[in-house]
C-alpha cells in the first residue's frame, strides 16, 4: 500500500513514517516486499537477517535496568521473572511490514479510541486467506509437551466466488493429530465485527458422525486445542466480536516485542529444540525495538467473560497484536500473550509466526502456529468455494 490519502508524515495504514529520534527505531520505507538475494522457491521463509547478533540478551535482573524497563510491558516483566528459563534476545529494529497491491486499508487509519483500533486489528490484511498445517504443543510445568496439528483453510469474502453481506471470512479446520481428535471437523462462518452479526460455528463429530450448531466456539470457550490453558478469543492476538468489553486507547509507546521471527520457523530445527520447560528456547524468538497502539479492555457491566481486564499492544505498522495481558476478576495477571510477527515477503503481508500464552497460575503454556514438521509451505490468496464452507461439506469430508 503506498501512503496515498493518509495523513502527511503517515502510512496508509497510519504509522508514522519517521524513525523515532534516538534512532533506535528506523523510518519505514516500504517494508519487505521481496525475498532476500539468492532465495530459491521451495525454500521456506528464510531470515533476511541471519547474520545479526542480539544487542541486548535480557533475564530477570537485567530487566530492571533504567534502560530496558521502559520498554518493557508489565506482561514481559512478569514472564521474565515467573517463566523458567525465558529470556529475551533483542535485535536491530527493521519495519518490515508491506502489504499487497489491492490489500484493502484499516477503516481508522488514526483511531480516536480503543474500540476503533481493536477493529483496524480484526480488519488489518491477512493475505486473502491462507491454507496450512500447523503444530500446537501445550507444555506442562514439568515439561511434559502435548503435540496437536491441525489442518486450516481460511478464505475471506473477496476471494469466495458467492457473496455475502457482513461477512469477514469462513475458515474450515480439521485436526491431523493426536489420533483421538482426528476427524473431528470444525467450520467457522465469521462476520464483520462492525456489524451485530454473530458468528456461526459448526463442529463435525467423527464418532457421532453428525454436524451439529457449535454456539460456545467464540468468547471465553476453551480452545480446544490448548488443554484449557488457553480461550477461543485468544487466537490471533484477538478474534471475535468486540462487544463484551468498553475499550480505551491509552496511547503510542515503544516496547521490545517479538517481530521478524524467521528463526523459530527453521524447518531444520526439531520440535524437541523448541518447545521447552518453561519457554520456548528463548534463542530462537527475536525482539526489536517498535512503538505500539497500548489498547485497554475492560469488562462490561452485565456481561460475563474470564478475563475481567486485558490489554494489548498493537504494531503501528500492521495492526497485529505483538503482546497482550489477560487479568482475573481480582485485578492478577493470569496470562500473558507473546504474539511473533514475521513479513510473509513473497505475497506480502505480514503474518503469525507463533503465537505463546503462558499461564501463571501453573507455569504452563501453549505455543502454536509452528509447521516445523510439515513440508508444504502455507499458501496465501487461494480464491475458495462457498460449498466447501457449509455445514452439508462436513459431513461429505467426515465421510
Amino acid at each position: 500500500m503506498s501512503a496515498q490519502g493518509a495523513p502527511v508524515g503517515l502510512t496508509s495504514v497510519g504509522a508514522e513514517l519517521a524513525g523515532n529520534a534516538q534512532g533506535s527505531i528506523p523510518p519505514w520505507r516500504g517494508g519487505l516486499s521481496q525475498p532476500p538475494p539468492g532465495w530459491l522457491a521451495g525454500q521456506g521463509l528464510v531470515d533476511p537477517f541471519p547474520d545479526e547478533k542480539p544487542l541486548h540478551v535480557i533475564d530477570a535482573a537485567s530487566a530492571a535496568s533504567p534502560t530496558h524497563q521502559p520498554c518493557l510491558s508489565p506482561g514481559l516483566l512478569a514472564l521474565l521473572k515467573q517463566a523458567p528459563a525465558f529470556r529475551m534476545h533483542v535485535y536491530a529494529s527493521h519495519r518490515t511490514a508491506a502489504f499487497r497491491a489491492n490489500a484493502a486499508a484499516v477503516p481508522f487509519v488514526t483511531p480516536r479510541n480503543g474500540l476503533e483500533a481493536i477493529t483496524n486489528h480484526l480488519l488489518r490484511d491477512q493475505g486473502g486467506g491462507v491454507r496450512r498445517d500447523v503444530d500446537t504443543f501445550v507444555v506442562r510445568a514439568n515439561g511434559h509437551a502435548q503435540q496437536i496439528g491441525v489442518h486450516e483453510d481460511k478464505v475471506y469474502e473477496a476471494l469466495l466466488d458467492e457473496h455475502q453481506p457482513d461477512r469477514l471470512f469462513v475458515s474450515r479446520l480439521h485436526f491431523l493429530s493426536p489420533a483421538d481428535l482426528v476427524g473431528t471437523i470444525y467450520l467457522v462462518h465469521e462476520p464483520d465485527p462492525r456489524t451485530q452479526a454473530e458468528r456461526r460455528a459448526w463442529v463435525y463429530n467423527a464418532g457421532q458422525r453428525r454436524v451439529r450448531r457449535a454456539p460456545d466456539l467464540a468468547y471465553d470457550s476453551a480452545q480446544n486445542a490448548a488443554d484449557g490453558l488457553a480461550i477461543v478469543d485468544q487466537y490471533d492476538g484477538y478474534n471475535g466480536r468486540p462487544d463484551r468489553y468498553d475499550w480505551t486507547l491509552v496511547g503510542k509507546r515503544e516496547l521490545y516485542v517479538p517481530y521478524n521471527n524467521y528463526r523459530i520457523a527453521d524447518k531444520r530445527i526439531p520440535y524437541t529444540r523448541i518447545a521447552l520447560p518453561g519457554s520456548p528456547a528463548p534463542e530462537l524468538m527475536r525482539f526489536e525495538l517498535h512503538r505500539v497502539w497500548q489498547v485497554e479492555a475492560t469488562l462490561k457491566a452485565g456481561q460475563t467473560h474470564v478475563y475481567a481486564r486485558r490489554v494489548f499492544y498493537l504494531d503501528e505498522d500492521s495492526w497485529a497484536v505483538l503482546l497482550s495481558e489477560a487479568y482475573d476478576a481480582k485485578g492478577q495477571l493470569w496470562r500473558a500473550g507473546v504474539h511473533g510477527l514475521m513479513q510473509v515477503y513473497t505475497v506480502p503481508v505480514p503474518a503469525y509466526r507463533f503465537e505463546w500464552w503462558f499461564d501463571f497460575s501453573n507455569k504452563s503454556y501453549v505455543l502454536t502456529g509452528l509447521d516445523n514438521g510439515y513440508s508444504a509451505p502455507w499458501q496465501f490468496g487461494q480464491a475458495g468455494r462457498t460449498q466447501d464452507f457449509q455445514p452439508d461439506a462436513l459431513r461429505r469430508a467426515g465421510h
